[in-house]
């Protein structure tokens, strides 16, 4: 495996330039049926003394479905040679489209969840909470910026299990 198994803790990264800026590919599901959407809201932190990821997926996404039906899912992350893949599965549905097909990654399978090969950062996660975004908490500016049409996300956070790191060469 390219891959070397590291304490979540000794990730150097930033994580607001990870996600927010890098973007990741949240994925659900097992080899055999699976689905991957491109995300760029989410965070990394600490939380019930565990480390953990939060992420937010709209009702609407074929990966909701998939998130809703299995209790792991990962956040593997690229460098920005995998632009154009980020972009076309942030912007096609699996519903449509069989992304697995017109993407060029290699799909792997650790703890009841697909990863890729290419990845340069992995994050194996185990959902412990979801729960609706109540519009009637949210303030107005959000609601007016965000969701004009409602389709208010639905917030996960998982404990990471596993984090890979691309070996040096």
């Amino acid at each position: 495996m390219n891959f070397e198994e590291i304490n979540p803790k000794d990730l150097t990264e930033n994580a607001i330039k990870l996600i927010c800026l890098d973007w990741m590919l949240i994925t659900s599901g097992q080899k055999d049926k699976y689905n991957m959407m491109t995300a760029s809201w989410g965070g990394l932190g600490m939380l019930w003394h565990k480390p953990v990821c939060f992420i937010v997926v709209r009702p609407s996404r074929y990966t909701y479905d998939f998130l809703e039906k299995n209790d792991n899912f990962s956040l593997t992350f690229f460098t920005k040679d995998y632009r154009d893949i980020l972009n076309f599965c942030g912007t096609k549905s699996g519903r449509d489209v069989n992304k697995m097909t017109e993407v060029n990654l290699t799909p792997l399978e650790q703890q009841s969840t697909v990863y890729f090969k290419e990845a340069d950062t992995v994050l194996i996660c185990k959902k412990l909470y979801s729960h609706d975004f109540n519009p009637d908490a949210l303030p107005d500016f959000v609601k007016e910026k965000v969701y004009k049409s409602g389709n208010y996300h639905r917030l996960y956070i998982g404990e990471i299990l596993t984090c890979y790191k691309r070996k040096e060469k």
